[in-house]
């Protein structure tokens, strides 16, 4: 089915640039009135998003080691990106949940945000970006845990990086960390949020077991902070070509223990080691 839904087959103007196709509709179309004002600021706005797409595009690349040939993600391999009039037109035609700006779809390598939106071309698009590079390159055969995948998205968000080094450093020092074992069986996307109180194994910093009482929100946040550091450990310890290396033993059908001896045997014997390293990185982190 055309991803915009009958109501809007017809009505999509479209924007090119060398790796992307946007898409977006005036707010005109929906309230049934002819308002020129609407459409040009739909499509100022279209132009801005396509243009920090392909800023995003080449730097997400570059970060992730990646070496793209130049047929990549051009002519009809570009992805596509949907801007929907507003929050409640992107809701219904995404099916995600209220609080979302934005989404990827991995199969059909398309992005979809509202117009307006004030993180979408800072945060949600970039994100949303890296999503879709990372599993071109990795595909979806092998065994990828979803803290990888959300780990390099939310790297790219350079703003970031420095607040997530900080925190991660005083979780630790806290005692605080989820184990290695919940960060790859943890069905995150399933966990509710608001006061529900999730009680979590963690290892303190001498090795003794301990627990953990975190309400959903904080064991999300804990989760995402986690995911980006492993993902940041790996890239600046040992440098972005092992990194590259990891993701394509991971395509090629390893799991995460065997790609990270692979690659990284030299450093890291299995995934406790991974686990002591990554913790020895942060806490000496300044």
């Amino acid at each position: 089915m055309f991803i915009g839904g009958p109501a809007f087959a017809q009505s999509w103007r479209e924007i090119k640039s060398d790796h992307f196709l946007l898409y977006f509709i005036s707010s005109s179309v929906i309230i049934n009135s002819i308002d020129s004002s609407s459409e040009v600021e739909a499509e100022d706005f279209g132009k801005e998003v396509l243009r920090k797409a392909e800023v995003y595009y080449q730097r997400i690349a570059e970060d992730l080691g990646y070496q793209r040939s130049s047929e990549f993600w051009t002519w009809d391999k570009r992805a596509k990106i949907y801007i929907y009039p507003d929050h409640a037109a992107f809701v219904k035609a995404s099916n995600h949940p209220e609080w979302a700006g934005g989404m990827a779809d991995y199969n059909t390598k398309t992005i979809m945000s509202f117009f307006g939106s004030q993180e979408f071309t800072d945060a949600v698009l970039p994100h949303e970006i890296a999503h879709l590079i990372f599993r071109d390159f990795v595909g979806f055969k092998g065994e990828i845990p979803l803290w990888l995948d959300e780990g390099v998205a939310e790297w790219t968000e350079v703003k970031k990086r420095q607040e997530i080094k900080k925190m991660a450093k005083e979780i630790l020092l806290k005692d605080g960390l989820l184990t290695m074992d919940d960060m790859m069986k943890l069905p995150i996307a399933s966990m509710k949020g608001g006061d529900n109180v999730y009680i979590r194994p963690t290892r303190t910093r001498s090795g003794e077991k301990g627990v953990l009482f975190l309400t959903g929100n904080n064991l999300v946040t804990l989760y995402y902070v986690q995911a980006v550091s492993l993902v940041g450990f790996l890239i600046e310890k040992f440098g972005r070509n092992d990194f590259t290396g990891f993701c394509r033993a991971l395509r090629d059908g390893k799991n995460l223990e065997e790609g990270l001896i692979a690659v990284y045997g030299t450093h890291i014997r299995n995934l406790n080691d991974f686990d002591d390293q990554w913790k020895k990185y942060i806490e000496e982190e300044s």
